[in-house]
């Protein structure tokens, strides 16, 4: 399976700019073989974009996005701001290329004031789902930056996560260094796709990049807008864990007492 990441400043607040640009992107991506295409956290509307988002929320982009994915023949995961009766979800939903939702996630970890005014936090754990014999599940941004959620899903049986994420300064090491541990020390494929440029007070570090279960870097774009293109080979995730078998050797009853309340050991 071949897949693309796209990194991008976006229109910040322009839904139907967005939506332009993801059509062209999708158009790119398939002319190199491109099996399925991802885009940053919160994309179709921008993040960093104040009160309107609660208006553009309600834009409803998904019919849009499975037009484009269908005319295109790609699956396609796309970041937006999730309207609800209970408020906004920062979201992420792969759909394939006959308009099928195989994956639809709500960010757990909120990170910040920016996070915490607009979202409520989602309660789902990522889904595991089988897509071109490739076992894939999603998570955004900040979430990923807790190992034991990661490892979670990979034990879940994840072989390829996908992260839309809008990292900022002063945090480029989190794009270029804690993704590749993170692919490590679980053995599987990470794609890690950022914004660029800045968006209100947020400036971006780019630095996508879909990284390989031994941690080497795949594709990356430093900076600027572009496509990242690498391809995942079923049944790589089986052979690496084996070799470097992290999850089999690990020993879950020798850390019970180290996860006990540490407010109980003050009190």
């Amino acid at each position: 399976m071949r897949i693309a990441g796209l990194q991008t400043a976006g229109t910040p607040g322009d839904v139907a700019a967005n939506l332009r640009e993801l059509d062209r992107a999708a158009g790119e991506a398939r002319a190199l073989g491109a099996d399925l295409l991802v885009t940053p956290e919160l994309f179709v509307t921008g993040y960093d974009i104040g009160e309107r988002l609660f208006e553009l929320a309600r834009t409803a982009p998904l019919p849009a996005v499975k037009e484009i994915a269908g005319r295109h023949e790609l699956a396609i995961l796309a970041g937006f701001a999730e309207s609800t009766a209970a408020g906004l979800y920062n979201s992420a939903v792969m759909v394939t290329q006959d308009g099928r939702e195989v994956l639809h996630y709500r960010k757990q970890h909120l990170f910040g004031e920016l996070d915490r005014h607009f979202f409520l936090p989602g309660d789902v754990n990522p889904e595991v789902v089988s897509f071109m014999g490739i076992r894939i599940a999603a998570m955004i941004c900040y979430d990923v930056e807790f190992p034991e959620y990661v490892r979670a899903t990979a034990l879940a049986g994840c072989e390829l996560l996908l992260v839309p994420t809008a990292q900022m300064e002063p945090f480029t090491f989190v794009a270029r260094e804690v993704i590749r541990a993170r692919a490590w020390e679980n053995q599987i494929y990470l794609a890690y796709i950022n914004h660029d440029g800045r968006e209100g007070n947020t400036q971006y570090v780019g630095n996508s990049q879909i990284v390989a279960p031994d941690a080497s870097v795949l594709a990356r774009i430093e900076r600027g807008d572009g496509l990242i293109v690498a391809d995942v080979e079923p049944g790589l995730v089986a052979r690496a864990q084996h070799d470097n078998p992290y999850l089999q050797d690990r020993r879950p009853s020798a850390y019970r007492s180290l996860i006990s309340d540490p407010r109980k050991e003050r009190a």
